[in-house]
């Protein structure tokens, strides 16, 4: 028998349980009622960019996730497409 990292035995022909289902893991996972629905973006700029975003954020009183809903709205309509970007009302 050949020897398993810490010393153990494996057994020939032994197998692991497998893991549950994607959809039962997902049962146990808190889900914030107001992300139902949306997926996150993730998308990575040098620091003065976030830092500039956060301040135009501040000085029109506002958020950073409307200012992006709004970027992304200009985005697609400059491209022709439907304005979808939710604008979250505060």
């Amino acid at each position: 028998m050949a020897k398993q990292p810490g010393g153990k035995k494996s057994r020939p022909g032994r197998k692991r349980a497998a893991a549950p289902p994607a959809s039962a893991q997902a049962k146990n996972v808190y889900e914030q009622p107001g992300r139902r629905g949306t997926k996150p973006i993730t998308v990575h700029f040098p620091k003065a960019v976030r830092d500039q975003l956060k301040i135009l954020a501040v000085e029109q009183t506002t958020t950073v996730h409307r200012l992006i809903a709004e970027a992304l709205n200009d985005l697609f309509g400059k491209y022709g497409k439907p304005r979808i970007a939710p604008l979250e009302e505060e």
